[in-house]
């Protein structure tokens, strides 16, 4: 039976269990040995992050032939127009690469969002929207660079699903083993 951990990774902290200079590692929030990240996240994004005991699982996670969704939560600079929107939708040119079609909406604030530490910084005069994106690849970046193509900034990232493991209640900090 594998084993699989959903960690909601808070801002700042690496995806490795060894520490990095100027930030926190997953050894100082999990401590059952043998666990594995499922991808990645960058320190500066927060959210799902799916840790296995199980190479193959690892493997069928992480690979882009399995095209397994991936859900973000983006807060943007500005207001996306609907023609924004559908350039997402369609796929965006990021440096020489072409992104494979997005599922792209403005949603609401997220319901039970945590506060992140150190807080999205605010000004005044420049409103901010959430997006919700569904993507099926991973580039370095990709959505915080699919973003900014169309001209909104990401300002904050929060990965909410991986296929069908998501966030849910899991608060900032915290995971859940789970038997599969």
């Amino acid at each position: 039976m594998s084993r699989l951990i959903l960690f909601n990774k808070p801002y700042g902290v690496v995806c490795q269990f060894t520490a990095v200079s100027g930030h926190c590692s997953l050894k100082d929030y999990i401590s059952l040995p043998g666990f594995y990240a499922a991808g990645r996240l960058d320190a500066d994004s927060e959210g799902l992050l799916l840790l296995t005991d199980d190479g193959s699982l690892q493997n069928r996670i992480s690979h882009p032939k399995y095209k397994l969704p991936k859900t973000y939560w983006a807060q943007v600079e500005g207001i996306p127009s609907k023609r924004a929107l559908q350039q997402l939708r369609r796929g965006v040119m990021i440096k020489d690469y072409q992104t494979q079609p997005a599922k792209a909406e403005l949603m609401s604030v997220p319901e039970n969002l945590w506060p992140r530490t150190p807080s999205v910084r605010f000004r005044k005069h420049i409103p901010t929207a959430w997006i919700k994106l569904i993507i099926h690849e991973g580039k370095n970046r990709q959505v915080r660079r699919m973003t900014a193509a169309v001209g909104h900034p990401t300002l904050r990232l929060i990965r909410f699903a991986i296929g069908d493991y998501s966030l849910d209640d899991l608060a900032t900090g915290s995971w859940r083993l789970c038997h599969i």
